[in-house]
Order: C-alpha cells, then structure tokens, then sequence
C-alpha cells in the first residue's frame, strides 16, 4: 500500500466497487482476485476502481476493515451493555462466534494467513481492524462492569484476549483445518455458554 494512503477517496460507486471487489475475493481468493474480475463484478471500469483503490492489497483491507467495523458498530447498536454482566457476555459470546464461523469470517482469516509470509502488512493491519478492535470494545465493557461491582479484573486486556479465545473453543481449530464447514445452533450454543460461564468462573464477583 502506498505511503499516505491509510485511507481511500470515497465517491459515488465506492460502495458498488467495495461490493464487487467482496465477491471475488470470497469466490476467488486473494491470488486468484485479478482486478478485471473485480471491476467487471462491481460493474466499472479498471479506471474508476484505480481511483478508489491503489493496488489490491489496499482493496482486500478495506473489504476486511469495514466488514469488521461493521461487526462492532451492530454490536454497540444491539448489546444493552447496562445489562447484567452474563447478559451482556453472552450477547458478546454470540456476535463472536457467528462472525468467527460465518463464510466471510472463515475465508478472510484464510486469506490473510496464506498471505502473511509475501505481505506481513496484511496480517497486521487485519489484525488491527479486527481482533484489536473487538479487544477494545471489550475492555471498555469490563472497566464499566468492574465500576458497577459485578467483574472483578486486574488485567483487562488479557481479559479481553481469554475471552475471546474461550469464544473459539473447539469450532476454530474446526474451521481452521476444515474439520467442519458449518456448525450447528446447539455447538454453536455449547462454546458460547461454556465461555460465558468459565470466564464468570474466573473474574465474576461472588454474591
């Protein structure tokens, strides 16, 4: 990605160009993405896809980066974080999981792996829009629910990060080595309540 282009010009057919270029890269992979398929997809020409997006690359991350934004913007706009802390996990337990087994979840992680060795700037900045930005989201819940005397944390951080490695308990790995395509509302369910309840286990405040 170019220097100074952390951000892309917005237009008229961004939107479309962003919708087509998802397409292919969930149909096509990453490497197997050209950008005639892309702009034939969104219905514009090479050209007006240049504008937007220098190279592919910047293209894939915007693609990623919105999706993820769009994940935690629906969270913030659903979760009644007022509400009593298992409450509120468990809401948290559920957005995760659908998103870590959903199609778009599955294949952006697979993407950003396989191309993390040839474009290390990928995986980070991934990374950045996605598990860091849940990270936050979560810390910000945890400090409020240690305010309000039902969590009790030391190292809300590290919190966040065992929270969300108890949401991908057994359907990750699952995924990862395409052990399963789809899961189940009952094994969905199963790591959802199991993480829910372990971590009130470890930082809930007793009665």
């Amino acid at each position: 990605m170019p220097d100074g282009a952390a951000e892309p010009k917005k237009g008229r057919k961004f939107d479309q160009v962003l919708e087509g270029a998802r397409q292919v890269f969930m149909s096509d992979g990453f490497e197997g993405a050209s950008v005639d398929d892309i702009a034939r997809a969104a219905g514009v020409s090479k050209a007006t896809l240049y504008s937007y997006f220098p190279d592919k690359r910047f293209l894939f991350m915007q693609v990623a980066k919105i999706a993820c934004q769009r994940q935690a913007d629906h969270a913030i706009e659903t979760i009644d974080i007022t509400a009593p802390a298992r409450q509120v996990l468990r809401s948290i337990a559920s957005e995760m999981v659908e998103f870590i087994t959903s199609e778009f979840g599955t294949r952006v992680f697979r993407i950003c792996v396989g191309e993390s060795e040839r474009f290390p700037e990928l995986a980070r900045e991934f990374y950045a829009c996605g598990p860091m930005l849940i990270r936050e989201r979560m810390t910000d819940f945890f400090r409020l629910a240690i305010e309000r005397g039902e969590l009790q944390i030391n190292d809300v951080a590290l919190a966040a990060d065992q929270f969300h490695e108890l949401c991908k308990a057994d359907l990750f790995s699952r995924m990862v080595f395409c052990m399963s395509g789809t899961f189940t509302r009952a094994e969905k369910d199963r790591t959802i309540d199991g993480a829910v309840e372990m971590f009130i286990a470890r930082y809930g405040v007793k009665p």
